[in-house]
């Protein structure tokens, strides 16, 4: 029998175990899932659903999002209270809570914890910096009101129930044990030592982690919650698919969170294993970079729309990650209007390119991530693409590389993920996917996929504003139906073509496991034997 689990990284967590196993320990969860865009541990730079789905299990917020219903639940906060004027939060913390290190939670490690993140202006900071909030401005903001109790203050109109759905989340909403990062913090704020290490205090603590190997997770004995079952989580990076499968089959995997579709397929028809799928946030989408003058040509961009077999790739590529979607709003998200209708149509697709000037199309770079699904998809949009004309080269990569590069604006087009939608409001997709206050270079708002593409349109900025602070519901949902009629009409810079599920495969004796990264948490989980 081949095994998954060897090497240091085993001998770490099953220490004293038996080095053949016929099931994972009782007390040992063993995840597999994709690294590629796991590039730290510091909460206030990840970037991705994967680093979410890890820290969430480190760091606590002061709310969450319960996962089923996605309705606002305390966590470090047992209540709050948004201020007559939608201006302001108070929060009032547990008494009980603790950080792994045996440091009280207090409203100082709260204040320490967003005014870092502002501070350090990476990626975490993005969704405060778009309502108002700045790094010059904490003090005013971000209030200590005694030990136990802290104050939010939105320096500009908005909707607080926002606010709160963003500051859930692990990054921007984790709370880190002030006093703990200060005694490593150097002339970096902590940036180098909590890159591979953990001041929170959430269920589990960061044991190890190596980039593209794994991640150990071991239990905080103390945690002001329920004690977990599982006494440590190894988090395997296993991109292979066929290896998860395999894994899963022989018993050496507990859960597999990135498996491609016929092996899911075959993984169903499998007593001993239980494979979820569940809604999740975001889509999967072609980007193409206004910096580019091809397609800074918006009829360039819509041929674009009739290059992308929607039924052909969620057909074939897409089941167990997404269903198709046309629009920037996930469906599930009041005001969401159904999609427009675009189909595959190279006859069109090449009068429009004759339109912009380019009746023999050119050749372009496409950039995609190398995972199974990225690169299925963009294979089949280089192939659709070359029915016009347009000669795409695929260049691909791990998350640092092609994302990367798309941070950085050196990019033509590329097939990838994301676009908000982790809380449950459109605003959250429009301000990923569209909203881009400043398109300068200087601005750095690496956060706003819309300023990755080059693209800004002041109109749309203003109703995505407009529309957030409206507090008339049904005046609200109009707004946000024009908007989306107007995305139309523009032709923005990022087509969805998919919208995101995600899917999972364990061993049915495990339960309790949280298939949606962005909510996703290890300390409910129990095995039964």
């Amino acid at each position: 029998m081949r095994h998954f689990l060897t090497g240091v990284a085993l001998s770490a967590l099953l220490a004293g175990a038996s080095p053949v196993l016929a099931e994972t320990p009782d007390d040992q969860l063993i995840v597999a899932f994709t690294m590629t865009n796991v590039l730290t541990m510091d909460p206030a730079a990840i970037t991705g659903g994967e680093a979410v789905q890890v820290l969430n299990n480190v760091y606590d917020a002061l709310v969450e999002l319960d996962p089923e219903t996605k309705a606002l639940m305390p966590r470090l906060a047992e209540r709050w209270e948004i201020g007559e004027d939608n201006l302001s939060i108070t929060f009032h913390l547990r008494s009980d809570a603790t950080f792994a290190s045996g440091n009280p939670v207090t409203a100082a490690d709260v204040k320490y914890s967003f005014d870092r993140v502002m501070a350090l202006g990476q990626s975490q900071s993005s969704g405060l910096n778009s309502r108002g909030f700045t790094a010059d401005g904490v003090d005013e903001q971000f209030q200590v009101i005694d030990d136990h109790t802290f104050r939010m203050v939105m320096p500009e109109a908005g909707d607080p129930k926002m606010i709160l759905m963003y500051i859930s989340q692990a990054g921007v909403g984790s709370i880190l044990d002030s006093k703990l990062v200060e005694e490593h913090a150097g002339d970096d704020q902590g940036q180098a030592w909590l890159t591979n290490n953990s001041a929170g205090s959430g269920a589990f603590t960061l044991g190890q982690w190596r980039a593209n190997e794994y991640v150990i997770l071991t239990r905080n004995d103390d945690f002001w919650g329920d004690a977990p079952a599982m006494k440590r989580v190894l988090m395997r990076h296993l991109p292979e698919s066929q290896s998860q499968r395999l894994g899963l089959q022989q018993g050496d995997i507990d859960v597999g969170f990135s498996l491609a579709a016929p092996d899911l397929r075959a993984l169903e028809k499998d007593e001993t294993i239980t494979v979820e799928t569940v809604p999740s946030a975001g889509f999967y989408y072609l980007a193409a970079s206004t910096a580019d003058e091809k397609f800074a040509n918006p009829k360039v961009r819509e041929a674009l729309r009739y290059l992308i077999d929607y039924t052909g790739i969620n057909g074939a590529i897409m089941p167990y990650f997404g269903v198709e979607r046309q629009r920037v709003i996930n469906s599930s998200a009041f005001s969401a209007l159904p999609d427009p209708g675009y189909a595959l149509d190279v006859k069109k697709a090449k009068a429009l390119l004759a339109e912009a000037g380019f009746p023999d199309g050119f050749d372009t770079t496409l950039r995609v991530i190398s995972t199974q699904q990225f690169l299925d998809s963009a294979t089949a949009i280089q192939g659709t693409l070359a029915q016009a004309g347009i000669n795409a080269e695929i260049i691909t990569g791990d998350g640092g590389q092609i994302y990367g590069a798309m941070r950085e604006r050196q990019f033509e087009l590329l097939v990838g993920r994301g676009g908000g939608g982790q809380q449950p409001h459109p605003d959250s997709n429009l301000r990923a996917l569209v909203y881009n206050p400043d398109n300068s270079d200087e601005a750095g708002l690496t956060n706003y996929q819309s300023w990755r593409t080059s693209y800004q349109d002041t109109e749309l900025n203003g109703l995505i504003e407009s529309a957030l602070v409206e507090r008339d519901a049904d005046a609200q949902i109009a707004q946000y139906e024009q908007i989306q009629q107007m995305i139309d009409d523009k032709v923005t810079s990022i087509q969805p073509f998919s919208e995101r599920v995600v899917t999972a495969a364990f061993q049915d004796d495990v339960s309790g496991v949280i298939i949606d990264p962005w909510v996703s948490r290890f300390e409910d989980v129990v095995k039964s034997r």
